[in-house]
């Protein structure tokens, strides 16, 4: 077994871990939380002098990534992890407050099945269109997609994920030159601190990678789940251009249909999941992503001053509005800010996320000028995608910062 040796901050609160949180239940006391904060601000106090760019690219050359950690008995988390007080101050306030029934699920769930008929693709439309407006997120059932596919491909991410750490060692790297990917935090040098997960990442569209370069594990799953969401996506582009009074076919013809990426992240069990989070808070930037996620939970999406929880709904697949689509839709639909928890529960979390681009990358993009009128004028400036991309992953995971950055 591969290990790798960080200095470790906090003494082990796996006591503490198996009488706080369950897979059920996340809840801390609120004097907890302050010895939480208050540890992790003198452990940073502490730790000014240590090398954290040092440590980071030992993590990294390591390949082992966050499930090598556990692997090798870990029992506190290495300080490359730790996030500042003000970050866990806001996690540890969702975590001890519940919310009323009536709002602890807001996120729609919506039927498309029997959209050739016409009264019941506008009832759709119309359901889809309120949740990209009001949340930016839904989730949809009766979507088309066989639910062996969907479990067929969340048990091979997770048969990929948990392969010998030798084995997994071939696809990592931070380069998407052979189309496949595996890596740890694709912001990990970007970062104030790093997240608890690990990501296999592929590009899926225009074409695939040549078939012997994606792990034979989850090959068959993969090509087959690409296929489903790109219908579903086809399906999906229409609703959103039709709820903005568009012609369905708009996006497709921008080739938002054709660019697609996956990133299939697994979050393992945290031994300190209060000082830590599975992914920081931040928005997707493409036009719209669609999310496979399993049972465990932990996906969360901003509303208001506070976080709702995306429950799982067996056989669901989660749709959420990217910053692109914000800005097509001259700020009708919403690219709302999520956010993942790091995982209390010994059963590892898989999510399997396909994000649609354009693939022309130097063509223009604006307001769509359908959407854009004396009474509302463009709120945004128009940009090259290639910048716009390259902005992206030249930064840390965090907010809005690229719808702010092209607003008028």
């Amino acid at each position: 077994m591969l290990s790798i040796q960080f200095p470790l901050c906090i003494g082990n609160t796996h006591s503490h871990h198996r009488e706080y949180y369950s897979c059920h239940s996340k809840t801390v006391s609120q004097k907890r939380n302050k010895k939480i904060i208050m540890a992790a601000t003198i452990n940073d106090t502490a730790n000014q002098g240590y090398d954290r760019s040092k440590e980071v690219k030992q993590f990294d050359d390591s390949k082992i990534g966050v499930k090598g950690l556990i692997d090798s008995g870990i029992t506190s988390i290495p300080r490359i992890f730790i996030h500042p007080p003000e970050t866990l101050s806001d996690l540890k306030s969702k975590r001890s407050t519940r919310l009323p029934d009536s709002e602890s699920n807001l996120i729609p769930t919506i039927d498309i099945s029997g959209l050739e008929d016409s009264n019941r693709r506008s009832a759709v439309v119309d359901k889809v269109g309120r949740a990209c407006r009001e949340f930016g997120f839904f989730q949809v059932v009766n979507h088309g997609v066989p639910l062996e596919v969907l479990d067929r491909t969340i048990g091979g991410i997770k048969g990929f994920h948990e392969l010998p750490t030798e084995e997994k060692m071939r696809w990592y790297r931070r380069e998407m030159g052979s189309g496949v990917s595996f890596l740890s935090n694709v912001d990990l040098f970007h970062s104030k601190a790093a997240s608890w997960r690990d990501t296999l990442q592929m590009t899926l569209g225009p074409n695939l990678p040549e078939l012997e370069e994606i792990p034979e594990i989850c090959r068959n799953e993969l090509v087959d789940w690409n296929q489903c969401a790109k219908q579903l996506g086809e399906v999906l582009m229409e609703l959103l251009c039709e709820g903005l009074g568009l012609n369905a076919g708009k996006l497709k013809d921008l080739t938002f249909l054709d660019a697609r990426t996956m990133a299939a992240h697994y979050y393992p069990y945290c031994p300190q999941p209060d000082l830590t989070v599975g992914i920081m808070s931040h928005t997707d930037p493409g036009v719209l992503t669609v999310l496979l996620q399993d049972q465990i939970g932990g996906l969360q999406v901003k509303h208001g001053e506070g976080w709702v929880d995306v429950k799982p709904v067996p056989g669901a697949i989660v749709i959420n509005v990217g910053d692109i689509m914000q800005i097509l839709s001259n700020d009708e639909y919403k690219s709302n800010e999520h956010r993942v928890l790091a995982n209390g529960c010994h059963e590892p979390r898989i999510s399997i996320a396909i994000f649609f681009n354009p693939l022309k990358r130097d063509s223009l993009f604006g307001p769509f000028p359908e959407l854009i009128s004396p009474e509302k004028p463009a709120v945004y400036r128009e940009f090259i995608y290639t910048d716009y991309i390259k902005r992206f992953f030249t930064k840390e995971l965090d907010g809005k910062s690229l719808t702010n950055y092209y607003k008028l």
